[in-house]
C-alpha cells in the first residue's frame, strides 16, 4: 500500500463531521471547544465578550475602527470595485444571472492595505485567544451588496464547505468581518441562528467536480434542510448583529448563517477575513475531490 494511500485512510478516520454521504440530513454533536484558551484578565476580550462568543457563536464589536483607518479601507475596497467589473480574474465572481460583482477573493493577497489590515495586532490577540495558537488566513474576501440589486447569501455553515471541499479538520476556525458602510436591519445584512455553532448539520447530496464555480455565486450544495434549520430557529431564534462603519463581527466557522437581499438604497460591503489555527492545517478534501483553488481555501498556513 502506498504512503499516500495509508495518509488518505488516516485522513479518512479523522473525520469526526462527515457530511454529503448519507441519504437523511443528520445532526452531529460539536466534538471541539469554541473558545479555546482559558479567559484571563490579561485576555483581549472581556470574561462577558468571551462568554456571549462561546455561548452564541458570534460577537459584536462596535468602532473597532476609528475613522482614519476606516478610510484607508473604504477607499481601497470601492477602487478594487471598480477595477474588478472589468476584471477576467478568477477571484473576481458575479452576482447570480449577471455581471455585477458580488464578490472579490484574497484580498490580503493582493492588496497591501488589506495584507496590513490581516495582521493588525488587536485582531490577531483576539484571534489567537479564541482559537488558543497563532493562526493565519484561510480565506479572505471581500463582499459587495449594493444597493437595490446586492442578492442573498443562502443559509450555511462555513465549516461544512471548508470541512468537506476543502480538508478543514476541525472546528478551529472564525470570521472576522468588518464593516465598510453601516449595516441596519433592513440593508441585508448578517443574520445568525445563535448556539446553532454546538451543531453540526450533516448535509446530504454529492459534491459535483468543480462545484465551486457555481456555488460562489449560489449555493445549491452543504446547505442545511428545512427541517432541522426551521427546528434550530425556533429553539434559538434569528440575530442580527449590526453595527456602524467600523464595527466588526466575529463568527464561529460551524454559525448557521445567510442574508437577505438588499433592495434599500443603502449599500452595504464587507470585508471578511478567515482566521484558521496553524494546529488545523488542511488535508485532503473529505469529498475525496480536488482541492479547491489556493484563492478560495489557503493551503500554506506559513
Amino acid at each position: 500500500m502506498s504512503n499516500n494511500h495509508v495518509s488518505a485512510l488516516q485522513e479518512k478516520e479523522m473525520d469526526v463531521y462527515p457530511s454529503r454521504v448519507h441519504g437523511k440530513p443528520q445532526i452531529l454533536q460539536r466534538q471541539d471547544p469554541v473558545v479555546h484558551s482559558e479567559w484571563t484578565p490579561d485576555a483581549p476580550l472581556t470574561q462577558e465578550q468571551s462568554g456571549f462568543y462561546e455561548r452564541n457563536g458570534y460577537l459584536s464589536l462596535e468602532g473597532f475602527f476609528d475613522g482614519e483607518e476606516l478610510a484607508k479601507y473604504q477607499a481601497e475596497a470601492r477602487s478594487l470595485q471598480v477595477t474588478a467589473r472589468a476584471s477576467k480574474q478568477d477571484e473576481v465572481i458575479r452576482e447570480p444571472g449577471g455581471d455585477e460583482v458580488r464578490s472579490v477573493f484574497a484580498v490580503h493577497e493582493s492588496h497591501d492595505v488589506f495584507k496590513k489590515l490581516s495582521q493588525h495586532p488587536r485582531l490577531l490577540a483576539i484571534m489567537e485567544y479564541l482559537l488558543g495558537s497563532e493562526t493565519y488566513i484561510h480565506q479572505s474576501r471581500i463582499n459587495y451588496k449594493p444597493g437595490f440589486t446586492g442578492k442573498e447569501f443562502y443559509w450555511h455553515s462555513d465549516f461544512e464547505t471548508w470541512h468537506i471541499e476543502d480538508g478543514m479538520p476541525r472546528m478551529r476556525a472564525l470570521s472576522c468581518s468588518i464593516a465598510l458602510e453601516d449595516n441596519y436591519s433592513f440593508n441585508g445584512p448578517l443574520m445568525v441562528v445563535p448556539g446553532s455553532h454546538k451543531e453540526f448539520v450533516a448535509c446530504i447530496g454529492k459534491t459535483p467536480d468543480n462545484h465551486f464555480k457555481d456555488s460562489l455565486r449560489k449555493q445549491e450544495y452543504g446547505v442545511p434542510d428545512h427541517d432541522n434549520l426551521t427546528r434550530m430557529v425556533k429553539e434559538s431564534g434569528i440575530d442580527t448583529p449590526v453595527g456602524k462603519a467600523g464595527s466588526i463581527v466575529l463568527f464561529d466557522c460551524n454559525i448557521m448563517h445567510g442574508s437577505n437581499s438588499n433592495i434599500t438604497p443603502m449599500p452595504r460591503s464587507n470585508i471578511f477575513m478567515v482566521y484558521n489555527s496553524v494546529d488545523n492545517k488542511l488535508v485532503s478534501p473529505y469529498s475525496g475531490q480536488r482541492p479547491r483553488p489556493q484563492y478560495i481555501a489557503t493551503r500554506d498556513s506559513r
